[in-house]
Parts: C-alpha cells; structure tokens; sequence
C-alpha cells in the first residue's frame, strides 16, 4: 500500500461495478489529481453471465475472470476485505489476507461489493447446497457431477447409484434455468463415454418458489423454456420450495422426496451484509440507499451501485411507478458504473451531479447448447426470440460485454474451438484438495512412527 498526499478515491469491491467505476475514473482523471484505491477479496472479476457455460465446460473457466492489476495498471489494488468504515474520520479498515488489519484514509468512496447468495434455515443447505456466484463454485459444480457419473458407473450399490444420478437445482431465475440447461446439456454428453450411465439413469430437478421460471423475459417465453427443459427429460416444480435436504435426503413443499449429491443453490441474491457496519442509509432489503445520482443519500462523497445499491428507476417513474427501481442485473450494473464513474470525478472537481437513467434493452438466456430465449426491447417493440436464434443473440451480446479484448478473444476462441472439437469430460475433482495424495505419501507410517517412538523410549532408559 502506497501513502500519496493526494486525495484517494476507494473503490470498495471489484465486481462490475467496482470494476468499470475504477476504469471509468482513471481514464477521465488528469496525471496525479487523485489515487484510486481498489479493495477485493479476490484479485480479479468475475463475469457471473458465463458462469454457467464455464460449469459444462464450453468456456475455459480463466477466460470468464479479468485480473484487476491488469486491468487497471494506474490503480492501487489491495487483495483484502474492508470490515468497518468510519464516516466521520473518513478511514476504512481493511483486513489483509494475511497480517493485522490497517487503517485506510480516503476522501471520496464508491460502494461496489455486489451481492451474496440468498439463503434461508433450511436444515442442510449449508452442509449440501453448492452456490453459483463465483468461478471456484463453477468450477467446482462441474467437477463435482462428472464424479457423480463416476460412482455411477462404478458401483453395484442401486441405492448409491440413483443418488449420485438425481441432481436438484432449486432457483428458476436466470442464474438456475441457464446452469441446470448447460449441465444437463454436459452430462448428456458426457454420459456418451460411460458403459453403464445413460441420460434416462438421471434425474434433473428443477424446483421454484415462484409460479413460472425465467421472468426476466417474460411470462411467454417463460413458459417456452420450462416446456423446452421439460422436453429435455428436466422435472420442474414451480409453486413450491425446498423444506430440508440432510444428508442430501431432499424434501420438497409439495410431498416429493428423493435422495441427491448435488443440491445446486440459485435462488436469488441480497447485498453483502457487511453493508450493516458500514453505517450507511439502507433500504427495507438491505441496499445502500442512494439517489438518482449515485451519491448515497445524505452524503456528498459517498457514490454506490449494483447489485448493493437501491436506485431510483427513473423511466419506471416516469411512467407512473413511484416505488420503481433498478432491478440487480449486469446490464444496470455496468452502465451505473460509468455514470458513478463520470460523478465522482465531478464531485471532485466541484461540478453538478449527472442522474442515472437507463430504459431496459431486454434479456436474453442460453439453456444450452444451442439453445435459448431473448427479448429484445426496441422503443415500444419488443422482440421475442427462442431457440437457435435466441442462442446466438446470448452469445453476441455477453460476449461482447465481456471486459477487455484479451477476454473477448479468448471466449470467442473457445467458442470457436467448441464448433469442431467435442466437449471435454474430465472430472479434476482432486483440486478442491491437490496435497492430499503428497500427504498420503509424506506422512510417516503409523507401525514405523510407534516403533521409533518406543526405540526413542528405550534408548532415554538406558541413557538414565
């Protein structure tokens, strides 16, 4: 960490939001009017869009993280957490991934940490569930149930068997509808190379609280890819939710039982909570609240956006909803952070505030290979799109939102390369513990250690 007696922009988070506010300040910035501090547990950013298609396997999962040093060279950025903020000394304390926690003065701060996985007390989850946040998650998912075809194919036990075979996704949203359609997509193939698993061996469950799936795009193509994951063998639940999973004994709302491995988690996201010690105005859900301009309100040096801000909709407003905000997508988020971006550095230079405004442009959803819907919105038209054609669309439009050309080119390479070459299958299920063979072959004997330790015995008797 460098001392500057300029005044420090913190940026705390770098997701999207903390991300292209920092690349949006550094490039509006003249040479040395200011530092911009980036604070993040992880080195790098992570495009949650293709989270789904790393977990099977159609993106290198490298390719769907930017590193931040990379990307912002001109920025400080600090592989940390920042655990508490005080407003009235102006200093954030930041808490090292190793050593003592410090304090950091700034003078303008950007709240950018995104959100964390919504989760209730449903016995089990935390034991069972897996996440889809980040890519150690999507990664982990895929290795995950490759291994489940694994046991499946190497085991006579019926009971092990249908348990390694049944994998559950609760959350119909995007994030749940696109990962069951990619993974079911992948153990389809995968299960090509196995002589004793077929696709009609699994199970794949998808189950809903709410009464339809993907409302993002809409009631109508909902309903489209509900019947489209129907139609691929997939058994959704709508209207109900999961009550238990112990064990990996899973029971649902609606009297349905089964055993399963694989319990995947998507349903839906709240802001990190640590947002509670920062001692900020926050919303009924728990958003920091802002006002149109980004500034968090009450404050003048205070900016936040995404997926932990409570922004006005202003288009929303306009047509008649005064209670209208800006739902937590990628789409607002990457345009609030030019516009936090653009703010910031007009707070600090003593110009007026710019208000963020954005009209939705639509949604689109891959459910897998080749496979998808999108609704394009143009003026008053909107356009619906399903299938192949919706797929490309999906594909066009993250890829090219993807962050930097390097990431760019790299994911249409991979894209590319999987139009000639088949989809790999290998399960690297030891690198969620990559020692654990060296220990086993490191760690001494336990007849040799106990024959040592009585030698040791002996030879301290004779000694006395």
């Amino acid at each position: 960490m460098s001392t500057t007696e300029r005044p420090r922009i913190l940026v705390v988070g770098g997701g999207y939001v903390g991300l292209y506010a920092a690349a949006r300040i550094l490039k509006k910035m003249r040479y040395g009017e200011a530092t911009v501090t980036v604070v993040d547990p992880r080195s790098y950013m992570t495009y949650q869009p293709f989270l789904p298609e790393a977990a099977a396997g159609s993106i290198s999962p490298r390719h769907v993280v930017v590193p931040l040093r990379r990307v912002l060279p001109k920025a400080e950025v600090l592989t940390g957490r920042v655990t508490t903020i005080d407003q009235d000394r102006k200093v954030a304390t930041v808490a090292p991934l190793v050593g003592e926690a410090y304090e950091l003065p700034f003078d303008y701060l950007v709240i950018a940490m995104g959100a964390v996985s919504r989760t209730f007390p449903i016995p089990g989850l935390a034991e069972q569930g897996i996440g889809m946040k980040g890519i150690e998650e999507a990664i982990g998912l895929r290795n995950h149930v490759l291994e489940q075809l694994d046991k499946a194919d190497s085991t006579t036990d019926e009971e092990v068997r249908r348990k390694a075979l049944t994998f559950v996704f609760v959350g119909g949203g995007f994030a749940g509808a696109e990962t069951i359609g990619e993974v079911e997509d992948m153990a389809r193939d995968a299960a090509k190379y196995y002589n004793n698993v077929s696709r009609e061996d699994m199970r794949f469950i998808l189950v809903d609280a709410a009464d339809k799936i993907l409302p993002e795009v809409g009631p109508k193509l909902g309903q489209y890819g509900k019947e489209h994951l129907e139609s691929r063998g997939v058994e959704v639940y709508l209207s109900t939710s999961m009550d238990s999973c112990i064990d990996g004994h899973v029971v649902l709302k609606n009297g349905l039982e089964v055993d399963s491995n694989t319990i995947v988690w998507t349903a839906g996201v709240k802001p990190n909570p640590v947002l509670s010690r920062f001692g900020l105005p926050l919303g009924p859900r728990g958003h920091v609240d802002t006002q149109a301009t980004l500034q968090v309100q009450g404050s003048d040096y205070i900016w936040a956006a995404g997926d932990n801000a409570q922004v006005p909709d202003l288009v929303g407003r306009k047509a008649g909803n005064e209670n209208a905000w800006c739902p937590p997508n990628a789409q607002h988020a990457l345009r609030q952070a030019r516009i936090l971006g653009d703010n910031v550095i007009s707070g600090m230079r003593g110009f007026p505030q710019k208000e963020y405004s954005h009209a939705n442009k639509g949604a689109v959803a891959g459910l897998g290979l080749h496979k998808g819907v999108a609704m394009i919105v143009m003026g008053k038209m909107k356009i619906k799109l399903k299938g192949r054609l919706a797929w490309y669309m999906h594909r066009a439009y993250h890829g090219m939102a993807m962050p930097t050309y390097n990431r760019k080119i790299r994911v249409f390479a991979d894209w590319t390369l999987g139009m000639f070459l088949k989809r790999e299958v290998v399960s690297l299920g030891a690198m969620e513990s990559p020692r654990e063979e060296f220990y086993e072959a490191a760690k001494p004997a336990p007849v040799a250690a106990a024959a040592d330790k009585a030698e040791a015995k002996s030879e301290k008797a004779k000694a006395s």
